[in-house]
């Protein structure tokens, strides 16, 4: 499975951006995707998540905030990202699987403007 990620950009506080991360090769067998991200010099940490049955998860700083969908036809998930903050700021990597994260895309960069 390979994971592409796009979207991603230079943004001010408050602005939006969308996310999408196309999922090829055998993902009829991802029953989950996800988004995480990596700001400069911490962890990697996640952020949403969603099943093929559109049961959605977030991170609690996101939450009311960013939006996940996914197309399953397409193979492709999406992070909808509004009121963004600086705080935001990272490399975005989506990913995928089973039951867990096994497959991981590239990351697009997100960079948010005070």
């Amino acid at each position: 499975v390979q994971l592409q990620a796009s979207g991603g950009g230079l943004v001010q506080a408050g602005g939006s951006l969308r996310l999408s991360c196309v999922a090829s090769g055998t993902s009829s067998s991802l029953n989950v995707m996800g988004w995480f991200r990596q700001a400069p010099g911490k962890q990697r940490e996640w952020v949403a998540r969603i099943t093929n049955g559109g049961l959605t998860n977030y991170k609690d700083s996101v939450k009311a905030r960013f939006t996940i969908s996914r197309d399953n036809v397409k193979n492709t998930v999406y992070l909808q990202m509004n009121s963004l903050k600086p705080e935001d700021t990272a490399v975005y990597y989506c990913s995928a699987g089973s039951t867990t994260f096994d497959y991981w895309g590239q990351g697009t960069l997100v960079t948010v403007s005070s």
